[in-house]
Order: structure tokens, then C-alpha cells, then sequence
């Protein structure tokens, strides 16, 4: 914003600048963000309300919840390599990528004795299985960002691997037990998946909230002081990086003004990317 404001400052010097002092165009749009930036402070209070009304709870949902986190993690401990306790969304994908390989390894040793069609259909579905899990545990690749590792598990389709689990289960030819092995670790990940993405959501709306005060009401005062200095005709003449004076100030100011809005347009761009990708990712799909 700064560096546009000043190329076209540097190219339109005196047209910038008649626009700048004879009309109320630069108060009125001072103005507008100045507005803009009391709403936010306001949608701050909200956000923070609706994540404190998750945590604000009887004593009954607490333990509901804490229990049901002890059994997943019970039942994850039970199912990975011993002494393995997956806490955090890398170690959580190195372990389910492991064990689903492993599973559908497994279904490799019921090759013997089936159709030779039916055997090249499963020994498919095993590679590609194995593929994508050795590609969901390749989290050493990412940049270590818990978004990138977020995005690594939501990029793995475990729906379409449990239809088509099913699809061959039900045709008869072959055995459903290792096939139900492999459905119970899909299912396993869709839990832990669904279960990250929302601490990912409360954290981000957590910072999200922050940053807005931090940025906001600093944004706020500065605002406030421009509109009063050029209302009140006290910047000083003279020059400033090459620049009328004016120019130079209204180009930190806008620059200033804006931030808050950039804030709030990051942070809403990654949760709807989560939210937009994860809503086709499961079982069911609106594709």
C-alpha cells in the first residue's frame, strides 16, 4: 500500500497533491477506515465470546470431553507401535501413515487362493493405499508450519479408501476381516483428523482475535491523530523521501489504516481453505 501510494505520488506529483488539499476526498476515506476499524474492535468481542462460550461449560461436558480424548488416545496407543504417543498433527501422521500402510500390506497375504482378477484389483488398491500413506507421512517435507501439516492431512481422501474397502467386501470374493482392519484406521484418522482441525480453528480464531487488538487500536489513534492534523492544517511544509510532505504522511497513514483489514483477510483465507476442503474430504462429498 505505501510503495503504490508512492509511485503514484512520484508520477502524479502535482495532480496527487491538488487532489489532496482542495477537496475532502482524504477525510472522508480517513473517516470510512476509522469506522471500519471501531466495527472490528466490536467483531473482536464476538469472536472472543463465541470461543469462550466452548470452553464455558458444566462440569458434566468437561468430563464428557476429557474421556472421550482419553479413549481416542487410548485407542491410538493401542493400535501404533509401543511406546508411541502421538500428541501433536506430525507425530499423529507419521503414526497413522505407518499403521495404514501396514494394514493394507497386510491384505496382500490373502492374495492366495482368489481370482487372478480379484488379486490384481486389491494389489491396486494396496499401492495406492500405501502411496498416499507414505505421502501423509512425509511431513519432514513440509515446512514444519502446523498449517502445512494441517493441509498434508487433509490433502489424504481416507473417504474414497473406505468405499472402495467396502465395494470390495461386499462383492463376496474376498475376506472382510483385514479389510475391516483397514476401515477401523481410516476411521481412526477421520476422528484425529476432525479433532486437530478443530484446535487448529480455536487457536486461529484465538490469535485471530489478538492480532486484530494489537494492530487495531494502535491503527485506531494514529487515525484519529491524521484526520485532526489535516483537518487543523498543522503539517509542517516541505519534503519528505523526495515527496510533499503530505503525500509521504497520507501514504503511512493509509498504509496504517489498512493493516487491520490485511490481518483479518489472512486469517479468514486460511479458515476457509480449511473449511472449504475438509467439507469435500470425508465420507460424504458435495462434489
Amino acid at each position: 500500500m505505501f510503495t503504490a501510494f508512492m509511485v503514484i505520488s512520484s508520477v502524479w506529483t502535482v495532480e496527487m497533491q491538488a487532489l489532496l488539499t482542495d477537496t475532502a476526498t482524504v477525510q472522508t476515506i480517513l473517516n470510512t477506515f476509522l469506522s471500519g476499524m471501531i466495527l472490528l474492535v466490536s467483531i473482536v468481542v464476538s469472536i472472543n465470546s463465541i470461543v469462550l462460550s466452548h470452553d464455558i461449560t458444566s462440569v458434566e461436558t468437561q468430563e464428557n470431553r476429557i474421556q472421550g480424548a482419553i479413549n481416542f488416545r487410548r485407542d491410538l496407543g493401542d493400535l501404533t507401535d509401543i511406546g508411541e504417543n502421538p500428541s501433536d498433527p506430525s507425530s499423529f501422521l507419521r503414526a497413522m501413515s505407518r499403521l495404514i500402510s501396514a494394514r493394507a500390506q497386510a491384505l496382500t497375504d490373502e492374495l492366495d487362493g482368489l481370482e487372478q482378477d480379484v488379486a490384481e484389483e486389491i494389489d491396486e488398491y494396496v499401492e495406492s493405499v500405501s502411496a498416499a500413506a507414505e505421502q501423509l507421512g512425509a511431513v519432514e517435507e513440509t515446512s514444519g508450519a502446523e498449517f502445512a501439516v494441517l493441509w498434508k492431512g487433509i490433502g489424504f481422501d481416507y473417504g474414497s479408501y473406505i468405499e472402495r474397502s467396502r465395494t470390495l467386501t461386499t462383492s463376496g470374493a474376498t475376506p472382510s476381516e483385514r479389510f475391516d482392519d483397514l476401515i477401523e484406521a481410516f476411521e481412526l484418522f477421520a476422528v484425529g483428523k476432525e479433532y486437530f482441525k478443530t484446535l487448529y480453528y480455536t487457536r486461529e480464531v484465538s490469535q485471530l482475535s489478538q492480532t486484530l487488538l494489537v494492530v487495531a487500536l494502535p491503527a485506531i489513534l494514529f487515525n484519529a491523530s491524521a484526520i485532526i492534523t489535516i483537518n487543523g492544517g498543522v503539517l509542517p511544509a516541505g519534503t519528505i523521501l523526495g515527496l510533499p510532505s503530505l503525500q509521504t504522511f497520507l501514504a503511512f497513514t493509509f498504509t496504517i489504516s489498512i493493516a487491520p483489514y490485511l490481518v483479518l483477510t489472512a486469517y479468514m483465507l486460511r479458515l476457509s481453505t480449511v473449511a472449504r476442503l475438509t467439507a469435500s474430504g470425508g465420507i460424504f462429498s458435495l462434489k
